[in-house]
């Protein structure tokens, strides 16, 4: 044990990898589960409009790659060093019809997000948002574009259905399909919250067939259900048939549920140097 910069250091456990770890990144192909999500902290982003071309969408994921990887070397340095968590993204919109049968992705907004680790604070998230904002200001134009609109924010979900979607992401209507109209109606409960995905793979390394996904909606308990599987079902699986923000968010829970994104942004890998923030930096996902 010793010490660095006035920080304690202790014997690294290993490098902890959270999507293997927490219970909410647990999802089978081919089920439908129903679990309660315990509250969790993000580095979030929000913005509107079409991920394929909007060049805020592409701002908010060069933002939030170099604070999360801030958060996660000066963690190392303390002595717990971890994989950064997959990217994550919440989908809505004022007419539901942008979804279906418009497909109109200019009138989506969304919030993307990277989970903090729970031994991480506020104190922590504010220094590594300083650490990129130092950068900037030495060489104005060169830092991540959209600082000012980070903000560390607790998701509460509570009682949700998951499952992992395997393969293309245009392939994924059938599963969210039985998923709203079967599954859920089927265990006395409705829709509530704001439609939720987690990336799992790297869609510049991946076969389209090879993606994995996890679609996740929030529920609760449908009005004049009587008890049954939704007051019995947290955890439960089932297969179909076959800071502290720098602003604080408004409240989610008004949210209607959408649909998903048509593209993922992901970050090339980086190092302990830090993230490059120019956009030759980032690659386009498989489109939807």
């Amino acid at each position: 044990m010793g010490r660095r910069a006035g920080v304690t250091l202790v014997p690294s456990p290993g490098k902890i990898d959270l999507k293997a770890s927490l219970d909410p990144y647990r999802a089978r192909r081919g089920e439908f589960r129903i679990l309660d999500v315990p509250e969790m902290r993000y580095l979030m982003v929000d913005g509107q409009g079409d991920p394929n071309t909007s060049p805020e969408y592409a701002a908010a994921l060069q933002t939030l790659y170099p604070v999360a990887y801030a958060l996660k070397f000066a963690s190392k340095a303390a002595g717990r060093d971890y994989v950064v968590p997959p990217l994550e993204g919440l989908w809505w919109a004022e007419d539901l019809d942008a979804f279906t049968t418009a497909r109109d992705k200019s009138a989506w907004d969304w919030t993307m997000m990277i989970l903090v680790p729970d031994w991480l604070d506020a104190a922590e998230v504010t220094a590594a948002l300083d650490e990129p904002a130092a950068k900037r200001a030495k060489k104005p134009g060169g830092g991540p574009a959209r600082l000012d609109d980070v903000r560390f924010a607790t998701l509460t979900e509570g009682r949700c259905v998951q499952t992992l979607h395997l393969g293309p992401f245009d392939e994924e209507a059938g599963v969210l399909e039985e998923m709203h109209h079967r599954f859920i109606p089927a265990n006395g409960l409705e829709l509530t919250g704001t439609h939720h995905e987690v990336y799992l793979s790297d869609p510049r390394r991946t076969a389209p067939e090879r993606l994995r996904t996890i679609p996740r909606q929030p529920v609760r308990a449908a009005a004049g259900a009587n008890g049954g599987t939704a007051g019995e079902g947290a955890g439960g699986t089932a297969g179909p048939e076959d800071l502290e923000s720098r602003s604080p968010p408004s409240s989610r829970n008004a949210w209607p549920p959408a649909g998903i994104p048509a593209q993922v942004l992901v970050p090339e890998p980086c190092s302990a140097g830090g993230c490059s923030a120019t956009a030759g930096s980032w690659s386009v996902g498989s489109s939807r």
